[in-house]
């Protein structure tokens, strides 16, 4: 027997007693986040149950934030990749504007003002993805830049305003259209979350991007062309930040050149946030979805309180900077695991 490893090692029932720790603390973690959300509907029903605890706030809540949902969903793509775009609020912000330009001022048909929006998106996400993988530059300058561009683009065409007379079409399409009380837009985000849950879970697409994501070093031995991987990534989180901005369009039934600045903080928050949840240690739509709504609740319940706007980026600020840490930590203990089983 071995008597430097037996003293070293803890007793076997301590052993016994770590590993059921380790074991409750990987059950719980996935759960944690929805229960978080759950305890803070709970207190803000003790508190305010009259307004807080009504069909109508909860039909508000779900409904009023299918575009942060989808801009954040888009975003989840390239961070699977590694990969972060900073681009995804103005995207949004000249889709909307771009509809409401066309549509609103121009007359042209709604389908086809929400087709070139879209091909808008796509045309940015590959242009990001051109010079981030051809010319080798870091996607967080490139979409930076490429943010700071669009909105000057956005001014210009707005004239530094707010532009109204979208169709009533897209706005029945997206809000005034409900089924259970809840407008549609809500099940639009909920269908590409499980889309892009599907992609991500079911096919070899989603195991690329998960592999780039993790070790690009792994993916190009493992004969995964990263380039592509990565710019179809960018190409996809550009045309689903579009796809946010057509629903933008349809809930205001305007467009605002500003619109899109005060979305990126919580996409960002909530994205982070969701990797901590569900599937912990991976960027996964449903936590990102559960996110989005956490962050949402607690924000409408301290306006219920009464408390005064500005606390709203503190609550945003406060929370990506926690996400993003838990989301560190959750990774580096995942990655000891696997490293430990291996």
């Amino acid at each position: 027997m071995d008597i430097k490893a037996s003293a070293s090692s803890p007793p076997f029932p301590a052993r016994r007693s770590l590993l059921r720790t380790g074991s409750l603390t990987r059950l719980l973690e996935p759960v944690a986040l929805p229960f978080s959300w759950g305890i803070v509907v709970l207190v803000f029903g003790i508190l305010r149950p009259t307004q807080f605890l009504t069909w109508s706030n909860f039909s508000t809540i779900f409904s009023s934030q299918a575009v942060l949902v989808v801009l954040s969903l888009g975003l989840l793509i390239s961070l699977r990749t590694g990969d972060y775009d900073l681009s995804i609020a103005s995207v949004m912000t000249m889709s909307s504007m771009m509809i409401a330009v066309l549509n609103g001022q121009h007359g042209m048909s709604i389908g086809l003002a929400v087709l070139l929006a879209l091909a808008m998106g796509v045309a940015v996400g590959f242009l990001n993805g051109a010079f981030a993988i051809l010319a080798n530059i870091d996607p967080f300058i490139v979409t930076l830049g490429m943010s700071t561009l669009l909105q000057g683009i956005i001014l210009w065409i707005s004239n530094s305003a707010p532009v109204a007379g979208i169709s009533d079409d897209l706005v029945n399409w997206v809000i005034n259209d409900t089924f259970l009380g809840i407008s549609y837009e809500f099940y639009y985000g909920i269908a590409l979350c499980i889309v892009i849950w599907y992609v991500f879970e079911y096919t070899s697409i989603g195991r690329k991007l998960l592999f780039v994501g993790q070790s690009r070093d792994v993916a190009h031995l493992s004969g995964i062309n990263i380039k592509r991987v990565r710019w179809g990534a960018l190409v996809a989180t550009g045309f689903s930040s579009a796809a946010a901005g057509v629903l933008y369009a349809g809930t205001s039934g305007a467009a605002d050149p500003t619109a899109g600045l005060g979305l990126l903080l919580p996409a960002w928050a909530a994205a982070f946030l969701g990797a901590t949840t569900i599937t912990p240690g991976r960027f996964n739509p449903w936590g990102t979805v559960v996110a989005v709504y956490f962050l949402v609740t607690g924000i409408t319940g301290l306006a219920i309180m009464g408390v005064q706007t500005f606390v709203q980026n503190l609550f945003y600020g406060a929370a990506l900077i926690i996400a993003v840490t838990l989301s560190q930590l959750v990774r580096a203990r995942f990655r000891r695991t696997a490293a430990a089983s291996s």
